[in-house]
């Protein structure tokens, strides 16, 4: 009999894998499993002492022995898997040299699946205790690491445990509540001070300490979390072919990674830039093995190229993001700026109209409103291109309006950590200056749910949150780096460039906006468009392109757009 009974119990734990499992990193799931495997195996062997009560040997058996059984084959086996993890956590709590003492800021979910995955793997670092602001969490113990105050007690818990590096576990907490742990940690004269990344940038939800990184700018600016209608980005995006010019870029490319998130049947990256495609195709492919990644080399003003590209992928969505974007770069050279931002947009959303696809997105800025730039005044125009093809066809045109973007190629935030990295100076156009500001992944996000409620025609407005001087950003860049602002790092005001003003609005004085389902996402009240006007501007600009002859391009742009200055 006891032969018989090992046999089905080995045979069952053959069959439920769990001789494949790593015990090492073994979780809830793991032990249920061993214990549905443990139950099912004694059910069988009970079933054949029960139907074979005729053998006397089976019908003397006492039937103790089956619940004494599987009580001690659980323990036991249990034990003996949970051996060397038990083990490990013993070297890892009696490790040898001075370990990294660190206080976890959140005791969620994220704090709890950081905190394990420290356990599991790091011998730098030891979590002395936990903070967090639910007053029921207070005083609990979590995989052996205690709750020993609020968020406010920062600087009290770091004195009286010794710590000596703080990690904001909280992807889902609005960004005061991240600064204010920061300034908690600079007043404990806490040196290193790390964050995990929003649930936006944490695309799959599973969070471990790989993922954590150092406190950056943008987890200060007061941008709150976003929050998605992800049914209806999956209805939108899901099983069809998505096409994103400029897929090279920084909106590009994350467009690109948020986008493969909702499982399309394949995503086309058209771009000029050669190696930026490469790299991106590179990363999609190993992310992403079971989707299919188009590469295309291309300029949006080929219209030909265009045209195949569209008729051998057949694309249902379009994001159109290719665009030139340097304000000065673009005031000095305006013929540039009119060939790519103009005459490609309406290029491609020429063929996009012409071959019926579902939804063509343009991706604009706020500087299209009230231009006092070149770069400004195309990106109306394009906004005005989507305007005269919408209700033409079958196909939606869209077009979305935002404000700059964080560590964005070229973005100020790039050049002031380059300039802070050279020991200064760093240099400011203007003290009053002032910019909204997004990060990557919230513009992508937001562009994506605003492409799916749009039903054409629409600009739509992105909700910026509050403006931000640029001298204070790069003052708290300089506190991130661990030095003075005016001690360590000189500043220097050079002047407002050609092009740029104080200011950016969201919406010129003749606009106003129409709220949507969505609190971050309004629909921009925009003059109505004289077609005949728009064509007649753009034979201007065509014109003096073939002349090469800027005054006349500027001169065209003027009659386009009023109201640029």
């Amino acid at each position: 009999m006891i032969v018989l009974g090992w046999a089905v119990i080995i045979s069952v734990f053959l069959w439920a894998r769990l001789y494949s499992f790593s015990w090492r990193h073994v979780g809830t799931r793991d032990v249920l499993v061993l214990w549905y495997a443990v139950t099912g195996s004694f059910l069988l062997i009970t079933i054949l002492a029960v139907s074979v009560q005729s053998v006397r040997v089976f019908a003397e058996l006492p039937r103790s022995t089956l619940l004494v059984g599987y009580v001690l084959t659980f323990f036991f086996t249990g034990a003996i898997r949970m051996a060397k993890r038990i083990a490990q956590n013993i070297s890892l709590g009696n490790g040898s040299g001075a370990r990294i003492r660190v206080l976890i800021v959140g005791a969620g979910d994220a704090g709890e699946q950081l905190l394990r995955s420290m356990q599991i793997g790091q011998k730098k670092y030891m979590p002395v205790c936990m903070v967090d602001d639910n007053k029921a969490k207070q005083g609990l113990a979590i995989h052996g690491v205690r709750v020993v105050g609020m968020v406010r007690d920062i600087p009290v818990v770091a004195k009286q445990y010794g710590i000596q590096e703080i990690i904001i576990a909280m992807p889902s907490a609005p960004s005061s509540v991240i600064r204010q742990a920061v300034e908690l940690g600079r007043e404990a004269t806490i040196e290193t001070m790390k964050v995990l990344p929003s649930v936006g940038e944490i695309l799959d939800g599973k969070i471990s300490f790989a993922d954590v990184r150092d406190v950056q700018v943008q987890d200060l600016l007061g941008r709150e979390v976003v929050s998605l209608d992800t049914d209806a980005l999956s209805r939108f995006l899901r099983n069809k072919t998505v096409l994103i010019t400029g897929a090279a870029g920084s909106i590009g490319s994350e467009l690109a990674r948020q986008v493969s998130t909702f499982a399309p049947s394949a995503v086309v990256l058209l771009d000029q830039d050669e190696s930026g495609i490469f790299m991106l195709t590179q990363e999609l492919n190993e992310r992403f093995p079971n989707m299919r990644i188009v590469s295309c080399v291309g300029n949006i003003t080929d219209e030909q190229k265009i045209e195949r590209v569209f008729r051998q992928w057949q694309p249902h969505i379009v994001f159109h993001a290719a665009a030139y974007k340097h304000v000065p770069l673009m005031e000095a050279d305006p013929a540039e700026a009119v060939r790519t931002n103009i005459v490609g947009t309406r290029i491609v959303a020429g063929v996009a109209g012409k071959l019926g696809i579902e939804c063509f997105v343009y991706i604009s800025t706020d500087k299209a409103v009230n231009p006092t730039s070149v770069m400004g005044a195309t990106k109306r125009v394009g906004e005005m291109i989507c305007q005269e093809f919408s209700g033409k066809g079958n196909t939606r045109f869209v077009a979305v309006r935002f404000g700059n973007v964080l560590d964005s190629r070229g973005n100020v935030v790039a050049l002031f950590r380059e300039q802070i990295k050279r020991g200064g100076p760093v240099k400011i156009t203007d003290p009053e200056m002032k910019r909204y500001f997004m990060t990557n992944p919230e513009a992508c996000l937001l562009v994506m749910q605003a492409s799916a409620m749009g039903k054409g025609g629409e600009v739509f407005v992105l909700d910026m949150g509050s403006p931000v001087k640029i001298v204070d950003l790069a003052r708290e860049m300089v506190r991130l780096s661990g030095l003075e602002a005016d001690r360590d790092i000189q500043f220097v005001f050079t002047g407002i460039r050609p092009g740029e003003k104080l200011f950016e609005e969201a919406l010129s004085a003749e606009e106003g906006t129409s709220a949507t389902q969505h609190q971050k996402i309004f629909i921009a009240k925009l003059p109505s468009l004289d077609a005949a006007s728009l064509t007649e501007g753009l034979r201007h600009l065509q014109e003096g392109l073939a002349r090469a002859d800027t005054q006349s391009l500027v001169d065209a742009l003027h009659r386009l757009v009023p109201s640029y200055q």
